[in-house]
């Protein structure tokens, strides 16, 4: 089963935040976006507005909830249901919530943010703080990994270990900006059928080397049926203000700052180049370096037998690990 809780973010944007597994007998079952479609995501959520929501309650606390939080992060563009797959299995042993991060999924998208780096890192602390999550494991794809170590590097006390997943700490700078600009006014929206987006995503954008049915359907999921066709749930223009952000700067010392042990993980077609990864890995104090075969950007989408098998030892090992205080 999946359940969603609310969390109220940084300037009050309301946050979904989902659990993908059995909830214990104790806590009520609710429907959500499973990975089988957009569609039926968009009709159960639909569904859960008529029938109202938690309303940021917090979870159980260690008493009757003794399972380590693990907090899942999503990359720009992405949604919390890119991580069911990761959140099942990691629902075994902890409690595994994934964010809908502000701009994305079911949360808010509000016309003129803030989608700062300091509002996507307030709204995953208020999220660890609301739902009884701490000490947590933080898990971020992309620019969820740059909000997870800006976090562990400003609350030590709410993070008990980190896992990096394909982002890099090195500036991109403004011709990358200007080259996904170009992008997004590339994309041949609306798209007419579900399977017209696999197709171009999956092997029609210019920016696909070779064909990759794995991208294609993670851009399924994060469309929409409207009046014309099928568009982004997200705004492309929020998306670019979201990744102007940290475009221009590195974020090195940030790394550094962060106490608890960390995995960088990254795919070896993927974004994060090896001899970046491996520097990442020295600047950090506690850092240990992973890499998944035959994956690209979306390791834990392309390949995710491999990205259990790199991240399940880590977590294992961090489990009982003590948490740095705040001084």
């Amino acid at each position: 089963m999946v359940r969603r809780s609310d969390v109220t973010g940084s300037d009050g944007v309301r946050l979904a935040a989902w659990e993908f597994a059995d909830p214990p007998k104790d806590r009520p079952e609710r429907d959500g976006p499973e990975r089988d479609g957009p569609e039926k995501d968009r009709q159960e959520s639909d569904r859960q507005e008529q029938g109202g929501r938690e309303n940021g309650r917090p979870g159980p606390g260690p008493e009757t909830d003794p399972a380590p939080g693990v907090l899942l992060l999503h990359g720009l563009m992405g949604r919390a249901a890119h991580w069911a797959p990761t959140a099942r299995w990691l629902a075994e042993k902890h409690r595994a919530v994934a964010l809908d991060q502000r701009g994305h999924g079911r949360s808010d998208k509000p016309a003129e943010g803030p989608f700062t780096r300091e509002a996507y890192v307030a709204d995953a602390e208020a999220a660890i703080e609301q739902l009884g999550l701490a000490p947590v494991t933080l898990v971020g794809h992309s620019m969820g990994a740059l909000t997870a170590w800006q976090l562990a590097a400003r609350r030590p006390e709410l993070v008990r270990a980190l896992v990096i997943c394909d982002m890099r700490a090195s500036a991109l700078g403004a011709a990358s900006q200007r080259e996904w600009e170009d992008w997004f006014r590339s994309w041949p929206v609306p798209f007419a059928t579900l399977a017209d987006v696999r197709k171009w995503f999956g092997e029609d954008d210019p920016w696909v080397e070779r064909p990759s049915p794995a991208r294609g359907e993670f851009f399924a999921e994060v469309m929409a049926e409207r009046a014309d066709g099928w568009r982004p749930v997200f705004s492309r223009r929020q998306m670019l203000k979201s990744r102007e952000t940290w475009v221009y700067d590195a974020h090195w010392e940030e790394l550094a700052q962060v106490r608890c042990p960390a995995l960088v993980v990254r795919g070896l077609d993927g974004e994060l180049g090896r001899a970046e990864a491996q520097e990442m890995v020295r600047v950090l104090p506690r850092g240990q370096y992973a890499e998944v075969a035959d994956a690209g950007h979306l390791v834990h989408y392309d390949q995710p037998e491999g990205w259990r098998s790199v991240v399940e030892p880590f977590l294992q090992e961090t489990a009982g690990h003590p948490v740095p205080s705040s001084t």
